[in-house]
């Protein structure tokens, strides 16, 4: 299915600021269908003058909906629907005309011009759904009065309003509690869900016939002088969202003023209990905060063990004990540097370049002669379980390459390249570790070697991350070459 940039870009020429006031349109009228019980499909009359296209839909959470296909992208000729033109044309909405007859259900059609600046830039046909129709209740009464008024601040051109970007999919719905305030901003009507609401906040008496914004501030906790605010915000004298936390319960509010005449005739304010939501979301904040403090910890204790390690080796008389030993801080240390990173995140994953930069630089100091170790290519964002192995064997790798690559006085360099392919199902990646040193010995198998570091890099990559290792030498003078092949996760 096309896009609605798409659309409005091949089929017409509205500019960028207009097609932002359709986005922005669109990212709020769920609240009409809602509202209106009925389908939305937004025309826009195509550059030649001679067609309308569609270019979005929405359909009812509260009702059945009118179309059982997908309306966007269609092409309609001028003149087949009277009622899209009339909107058009003369710039209000149109609810003459009988009901069609789609499927063998009656769908009552009205037309809502979307005016910008004075412009209509297209038309909303809202399209009922008349199988359902029964008499509706105090409740049904309220969400279509609303609905009309809605309707007419569209065709005005003062909704939606363009200072406030709303994130629909936290923002309250209709159904999770409805308000509606007259002028004054006393209550005219309140859902049953909203009066639940104000109920877990400690309301005793019913809603409707009290001034929203005063009682709220007196069922909200204590705060001075922001009081005053808060009953006026609550009050719905200006397009807000707000949070209360009471005793009992948190509350999330969007206030919605009403002028479907350019005049304030009252507000609608939509709520929502999000107390268990909010519950949830502090446990996730401790959670993550003791993830985080168990990674700090870890890194503390292996940077303990390494500097031990230190100690240790300094009072060995016997050269190899104490390279091995020094061998065993760089192992250590590799995997401090992972802990290190994740106690800096909010989840599992780590952006493995600055990892493998401080490898790099750690196991440089090493280095007998002058050796230049560089990096290209990016590694991305791994798992915990891939970046920890991979710092070890990447450790491995590189003091390989510096201990038996260079000599005393030699120079050289050492580049780690990464590069990651493949498909989201199955990414890879391959890192290559290439060196101008001695190269090789003659006869050298890097499968069956009975050096250590070459049996851990065997073991972490075949084993624990399901990779292949090779070693060859680059050059009959010499170089070696690298090569890790893994698989990783998408991390899109």
């Amino acid at each position: 299915m096309p896009s609605m940039n798409e659309l409005v870009r091949q089929h017409t020429d509205l500019g960028d600021t207009d097609l932002e006031w359709l986005h922005l349109l669109v990212s709020e009228w769920q609240l009409l269908s809602d509202l209106s019980f009925a389908d939305l499909v937004l025309w826009l009359p195509t550059r030649d003058g001679a067609k309308y296209v569609s270019v979005a839909q929405m359909r009812p959470n509260t009702g059945p909906t009118s179309y059982q296909n997908d309306m966007v992208g269609h092409l309609v000729p001028r003149g087949r629907r009277p009622l899209l033109d009339a909107a058009l044309d003369e710039g209000r909405i149109v609810r003459e005309g009988d009901p069609e007859w789609r499927e063998e259900v009656p769908v009552r059609v009205e037309s809502i011009p979307v005016r910008r600046e004075g412009r209509v830039l297209g038309v909303i046909a809202r399209n009922t759904n008349l199988l359902s129709v029964r008499t509706p209740s105090r409740l049904e009464l309220t969400y279509l009065q609303s609905a009309s008024d809605l309707a007419q601040m569209i065709a005005a051109g003062s909704f939606p309003f363009p200072d406030q970007q709303v994130d629909m999919d936290a923002a309250p719905r209709v159904g999770d509690g409805l308000v509606r305030l007259d002028a004054d901003g006393v209550v005219t009507y309140a859902s049953p869900n909203a009066l639940s609401a104000y109920h877990r906040m400690g309301l005793a008496a019913d809603l409707v016939g009290c001034h929203l914004g005063r009682t709220t501030a007196e069922l909200a906790p204590s705060r001075g002088p922001v009081d005053e605010a808060l009953a006026k915000v609550a009050s719905g004298w200006a397009p807000r969202e707000f949070e209360i936390e009471a005793s009992d319960g948190v509350i999330q509010f969007r206030a919605i003023p009403l002028k479907p005449k350019g005049t304030r005739i009252g507000s609608l304010v939509l709520l929502r209990d999000v107390t268990e939501l909010r519950r949830r979301e502090r446990e996730l904040i401790t959670k993550d905060a003791t993830i985080r403090e168990i990674h700090h910890r870890v890194k503390n204790n292996l940077q303990t063990v390494a500097a031990l390690l230190r100690l240790q080796a300094r009072r060995m008389d016997s050269d190899r004990a104490r390279e091995a030993l020094q061998e065993a801080v760089r192992r250590v240390g590799s995997i401090a540097i992972v802990h290190e990173t994740l106690s800096q995140t909010l989840d599992e994953r780590v952006e493995f370049d600055e990892i493998a930069d401080r490898v790099l630089a750690m196991v440089a100091e090493i280095s007998p002669g002058t050796v230049t170790g560089r990096r290209s290519g990016r590694f991305g964002i791994l798992d915990a379980e891939v970046a920890t192995p991979l710092s070890m064997v990447l450790t491995e790798v590189l003091q390989n390459a510096l201990e038996h690559g260079f000599g005393p006085g030699d120079t050289g360099t050492v580049e780690v390249s990464a590069v990651r392919g493949g498909t989201p199902r199955e990414e890879r990646l391959l890192v290559t570790v290439l060196d101008d040193g001695v190269g090789l010995p003659e006869g050298f198998d890097p499968h069956s070697s009975g050096n250590l570091g070459l049996q851990i890099v065997r073991t972490l990559v075949e084993g624990e991350l399901g990779g292949s290792f090779d070693m060859v030498r680059v050059t009959p003078e010499g170089g070696t070459r690298v090569l890790l092949d893994i698989p990783v996760k998408s991390q899109k």
